[in-house]
């Protein structure tokens, strides 16, 4: 059986332009990420880290919740994260996995206490 594809055709993932926390431009995501990456550090304090972004007004904090623990091999650590500031205020709880290339990338992401 034949390829299904032309020689030329291409393929690849696309990179998401925006960012993983609701209501954060990309500038704020550059900010809160340095501090999610700070926050979830298994070599850190496991304290709070905060965030401003002055440009924006947007402000906020990360801080790991328990142990890191591992999932397929990578290293994961529950979060709470505030913003606020000159955006609507969210409490949101999520988890971070810090990936081969040692950053660090958010899922099951979801408003505190839900």
């Amino acid at each position: 059986m034949s390829s299904l594809m032309a020689e030329d055709d291409t393929t690849g993932s696309i990179i998401a332009d925006r960012s993983p926390l609701p209501a954060l431009s990309m500038e704020d995501w550059t900010q809160a990420s340095a501090a999610l990456s700070l926050a979830l550090d298994p070599q850190g304090a496991g304290a709070a880290i905060a965030w401003e972004n002055p440009a924006s007004g947007a402000r906020g904090s990360i801080t790991p919740v328990g142990a890191v623990y591992e999932v397929e091999g990578r290293i994961c650590r529950a979060f709470l994260a505030e913003i606020g500031g000159k955006i609507p205020a969210r409490r949101l709880q999520g988890r971070g996995c810090q990936g081969a290339d040692g950053q660090w990338a958010v899922s099951d992401l979801k408003p505190f206490g839900s």
